[in-house]
């Protein structure tokens, strides 16, 4: 579609119903919605003319489940979020990906024909070329594309920002010279061969298969080629709960080193019950083995084993509650987790700057909060978890709507938020829809 017919369809009925189970149906969002998409367009004919235009979005996602397990064989529970990434695209002819991203102020260029790692390339341009030559080792077809992208995904804390830009490349890839055909595991794996070559960050599949999957999920690495996956028919809001990220003020782009320690470190133990990864080890072979793999690998790293091998099981347990319709043992599995993640995985605070802990004192707070509206023995509890990679970023809290107002005016007086400052209290949604061409 050329400009005019897109802004077209973009108001069109059927368009605004589905912005309205994307990003949700109160008047003030879908014309919020709206005017950022025809505004994106606007800027594509500005930065490359009019043309055949095609839209695209592709959401960031929560991590509810399975903190830091995925890189080891382990299971999760996910959901996209209303936060996306979106794209107005035109396809070309001649072999260039040609990028301007308006939020992050980058505009660069890549020959699809020249996707070795350049040394010394950093941020999403060699991203994007890690992805393409993923594409190109999977035996998928790539070319070239004049893309304009705008995100409402918070960058660096932990909402996936990078996963869903990627996800949003491969999704391109796949709609222009695929014929839509790569499924969401083989997309999620060329953004894993892109952070791992050409970022050097230890990432899991995690992030990539919930941001494009869609809704409610769960999804169980242990073949990490062909994960399987089950989409839970739950929704938060139909228990009067909201899902609410609260964006601790300090970002973990600079932190590559904290996350890929993790994966190794289990890996290590692993090794020494001889397995490549945790999956499928107990905690008695590793007790069996304490003297050992403590000398070897370090207590940090038994610790974080044991964490691994306790989060599987509740995984198991979160869907089990769900399916039950068992919500409040659902919330209390997510404090369990959130603890394990406090005291074995140890990744809520940077080892080597202990003064600054942003994620244990919103989480504090935030615990403090809970027992004084909503303690465990009432009939409606609260819960509250660090939140994806951790170490900074973003903390993750389930609570009864009606004290949604009260938790942000609490967060916003302790954390010194003045008028004008942007909220760092995110009140959530569950996406039903992962990553798609929304003129599809």
């Amino acid at each position: 579609m050329n400009a005019n017919e897109l802004l077209a369809y973009i108001s069109s009925p059927n368009t605004q119903n589905r912005f309205a189970a994307l990003y949700g149906s109160d008047k003030d969002t879908l014309a919020l919605q709206t005017q950022r998409y025809n505004s994106l367009v606007e800027a594509f004919c500005k930065r490359y003319g009019d043309g055949n235009i095609r839209l695209f979005s592709s959401p960031g996602r929560s991590e509810i489940g399975g903190n830091h397990t995925d890189h080891n064989l382990g299971k999760v529970l996910a959901a996209s979020i209303q936060l996306d990434c979106i794209g107005a695209v035109e396809q070309t002819g001649d072999g260039i990906i040609t990028i301007c991203d308006l939020t992050y102020n980058e505009d660069y260029s890549i020959d699809t024909n020249r996707t070795a790692r350049i040394e010394g390339e950093k941020g999403s341009i060699a991203l994007v070329r890690g992805m393409i030559e993923g594409f190109k080792r999977a035996g998928f077809k790539v070319g070239g594309f004049k893309g304009m992208f705008t995100s409402s995904v918070i960058a660096a804390a932990g909402v996936s920002s990078s996963a869903s830009f990627e996800m949003m490349i491969c999704l391109i890839l796949n709609q222009l010279y695929n014929g839509g055909k790569i499924s969401v595991c083989q997309m999620a794996t060329a953004g894993q061969f892109a952070e791992q070559k050409y970022w050097d960050k230890g990432s899991g599949l995690l992030d990539q298969m919930a941001c494009a999957s869609g809704g409610l999920v769960t999804i169980d690495f242990e073949n990490p080629t062909s994960p399987a996956s089950e989409k839970l028919d739950f929704d938060f809001s139909k228990e009067n709960y909201n899902l609410i990220l609260v964006n601790t003020g300090k970002g973990h782009a600079d932190l590559s080193a904290e996350y890929s320690a993790v994966p190794s470190e289990m890996k290590a133990v692993a090794k020494l019950c001889g397995k490549e990864t945790l999956r499928g080890i107990t905690f008695d072979s590793i007790i069996e083995k304490m003297p050992q793999i403590r000398s070897a690998c370090g207590d940090r790293a038994v610790m974080r084993a044991f964490h691994f091998l306790a989060e599987n099981e509740k995984v198991d347990a979160e869907v089990e509650a769900l399916k039950n319709n068992d919500f409040k043992k659902f919330l209390s599995l997510i404090t369990d987790s959130g603890n394990s993640s406090w005291k074995w995985l140890q990744n809520v605070y940077v080892a080597d700057n202990a003064q600054e802990q942003p994620i244990p004192v919103c989480l504090g707070l935030t615990e403090l909060f809970i027992d004084r509206n909503c303690p465990a023995t009432s009939a409606k509890p609260g819960a509250c978890r660090i939140h994806g990679g951790g170490f900074a970023g973003v903390m993750m809290a389930l609570l009864p709507q009606e004290l949604t107002e009260s938790y942000k005016e609490y967060m916003h007086k302790a954390l010194g938020v003045k008028t004008g400052d942007k909220d760092p209290v995110y009140v959530m949604s569950i996406r039903p829809e992962g990553s798609i061409e929304i003129t599809e």
